[in-house]
């Protein structure tokens, strides 16, 4: 199956150094939003209290936060789950809040709402689980970077890896900043997100590398800058494919998910779109720039004892 009735010849490296500078702004923005602004870290990270509620029928979110609100709890975050009768209440921490008193009071909050709604769970999670929470997800990314850059060492030449691992850290880090940026929750199922993120991209990166190395072998009269286009248009309309089917299903998680998918759709989507771009203009420009040529995929050489008679 093919995106284009023919093979294009879009000349992707001859403007390279223009998107080297577009993704040098997002990075840089990206880390001055991250270090200034900060993530605005879900309860999974920071600790608090969770309430879980059924509705008889589908809950109104907007008027059961303003509920909320008027009961003391303004910063409560509001959720569906499961079903649109099913709401999960989650409250910022506070040391001095009991568990019991807490779902009390939420439950009359509730009540204002509909009479018959049911307050099914309430668990508090502690700060100090939240810290570790943030910890092990955040060695868990770092122990997925490092394992991508060993694999990519082993399976490729050092000029492929060096494209590959600045691609690899490009992604999550351009989704970091959007998330620091926009003060959209940062929880586990966005942090999840972010290490799939990681795995498209160097799953489209590994793709493209294996057709640049075939046409290293097949193309020896042309540039290595010709070779890199040639494998990257040959391949387009496998990328455009496999982006857009995946789009689709993750844009319509966005769009009728409802909130407790929003911010795991919304991570993967812009690592779709970043990851796609950083395959090409990232990983595949880098490598060019380290100087890749024919001469780096030849086997190498061995001498024979003839070749040191005089």
């Amino acid at each position: 199956m093919e995106f284009f009735h023919k093979v294009p010849t879009i000349r992707f490296m001859a403007q390279r150094k223009i998107w080297y500078v577009v993704s040098a702004i997002m990075i840089g923005g990206s880390l001055l939003a991250v270090g200034f602004k900060g993530l605005n870290l879900g309860i999974d990270f920071t600790g608090g209290v969770v309430v879980e509620a059924g509705f008889p029928g589908s809950a109104n979110l907007e008027a059961t936060r303003d509920a909320l609100a008027k009961a003391g709890y303004a910063e409560a975050q509001v959720q569906n789950f499961g079903t649109s009768r099913d709401v999960l209440v989650r409250l910022p921490p506070d040391e001095k809040q009991d568990s019991n008193a807490v779902g009390r009071a939420v439950e009359a909050a509730l009540q204002t709402v509909d009479a018959k709604v049911v307050v099914r769970r309430t668990e508090i999670v502690s700060g100090q689980v939240g810290k570790e929470l943030l910890t092990k997800g955040l060695q868990a990314m770092g122990m997925t970077l490092l394992l991508i850059m060993l694999y990519i060492a082993i399976r490729f030449r050092w000029k492929f890896g060096v494209g590959a691992v600045l691609a690899t850290i490009h992604d999550p880090v351009v989704v970091l900043g959007v998330f620091a940026i926009t003060g959209l929750t940062f929880d586990l199922s966005v942090l999840a997100a972010v290490l799939a993120v990681i795995g498209y991209s160097i799953n489209d990166t590994v793709v493209i590398f294996d057709r640049i190395r075939e046409r290293f072998h097949t193309l020896r009269k042309q540039t290595p800058e010709q070779v890199v286009d040639t494998s990257i248009n040959e391949t387009l309309s496998r990328t455009i494919i496999t982006s857009g089917s995946t789009l689709i299903v993750v844009v319509a998680m966005f769009l009728f998910g409802g909130e407790a998918l929003r911010g795991f759709s919304l991570a993967l989507i812009i690592g779709i779109l970043v990851g796609t771009y950083s395959t090409v203009y990232i990983a595949s420009a880098a490598s060019l720039d380290c100087g890749l040529t024919h001469r780096d995929l030849l086997p190498s050489e061995r001498r024979t004892p003839v070749d040191d008679l005089p």
